[in-house]
């Protein structure tokens, strides 16, 4: 689904746009995803799994998001550069188009600006333009505070957790959280 772009300004006074992928997003987004990949252990990859991302899969990947009409990914780009993600998805089934899934993510140089809040925000707004839709969920991994602090802000709540889900290089074991915003129109 293609939503129209989001012009805004970051706390330090820089400005940056909320859009859909585009073609020639593609080389940025793909380093993107290799250096997001390395500056915390709260992504579910490390850098050497991004080999499997390549130009021809992320366009796909592109195409296939802005021509669905159940998702929306939006890239942040800053100064020209990609700067961080966001995703909605929900399902067409009767059963489940009642439930959106979320996910977003920042390079750290782009940390405490607001895009995180602008990211929800947005996704926010597209749920609830969606008149199937009556609560949005996430899931975020044991530690990850800065994170979890940001969901509470945006109305999402605990709902569970499902222990040992994360597996660390060093053997760590990681639980998982799932939160739930309900939608408010």
């Amino acid at each position: 689904m293609i939503v129209k772009e989001i012009p805004f300004t970051l706390k330090d006074g820089r400005n940056a746009w909320l859009r859909c992928g585009r073609d020639e997003d593609i080389p940025g987004l793909l380093e993107y995803l290799r250096r997001s990949a390395g500056e915390t252990e709260f992504i579910l990859r490390y850098p050497e799994e991004c080999g499997k991302y390549t130009a021809e899969k992320e366009k796909e990947y592109i195409d296939m998001q802005n021509a669905a009409d159940n998702r929306v990914m939006l890239v942040c780009l800053v100064e020209g550069k990609i700067a961080g993600n966001c995703e909605i998805f929900w399902s067409n089934n009767l059963k489940t188009k009642h439930r959106a899934s979320v996910a977003i993510a920042l390079l750290k140089e782009y940390w405490n600006q607001g895009i995180g809040t602008k990211m929800f925000e947005t996704l926010i707004r597209i749920a609830e333009g969606n008149p199937d839709l009556i609560q949005i969920e996430l899931e975020f991994i044991e530690g990850n505070t800065r994170a979890r602090a940001l969901y509470e802000k945006m109305g999402f709540r605990i709902t569970g957790m499902l222990p040992d889900a994360i597996r660390l290089r060093d053997g760590t074991l990681l639980n998982e959280y799932s939160m739930v915003r309900k939608i408010r129109r």
